[in-house]
């Protein structure tokens, strides 16, 4: 198994790196933003940088669009996993075309609504993880999964 994790540098970045258990010894790699952060924790491993800021930019849409195009169809990934922000959309939509499975992990610090990114994605996920109960009334379906301590969102 392939598996394509993409997020913004921070918070997000740290988030899917603590999932490391699941994705260390599979095929694996990244995509963010080429800053210091992300360079310092990811060293060593398969990254490709993506533009930003990604806020109201059509510049860096149009750029990470084709970054998403062309990474996609070079790594070719099974599954593909973000927890955000902005540049996860155009990977998880060219992604979904391209057969991949879909993971979003939803925000920890947005309780009461969703992000803009989770409202995008949401509609064509084959997974979508909550990190609090309450957040499973923000969407309107039952097809979320409620993370917790105990098991990861790849338990099934």
């Amino acid at each position: 198994m392939k598996v394509c994790l993409v997020g913004s540098s921070g918070g997000n970045l740290t988030h899917l790196y603590m999932l490391k258990p699941f994705w260390k010894d599979k095929n694996h790699f990244w995509v963010t933003f080429d800053k210091e952060d992300a360079r310092s924790l990811l060293e060593g491993e398969k990254m490709y940088p993506c533009y930003y800021p990604t806020n109201r930019s059509l510049k860096a849409l149009i750029k990470n669009t084709k970054i998403a195009w062309n990474v996609l169809h070079k790594e070719k990934p099974d599954l593909i996993i973000s927890c955000g922000a902005a540049v996860a959309v155009q990977f998880f939509y060219i992604g979904k075309m391209m057969g991949a499975k879909l993971v979003y992990i939803e925000v920890f610090d947005r309780i009461d609504k969703p992000t803009m990114t989770g409202k995008m994605v949401y509609p064509i996920v084959d997974k979508f993880v909550v990190q609090w109960k309450e957040q499973k009334n923000v969407y309107s379906t039952n097809r979320i999964d409620v993370a917790s301590s105990k098991r990861t969102c790849f338990a099934h």
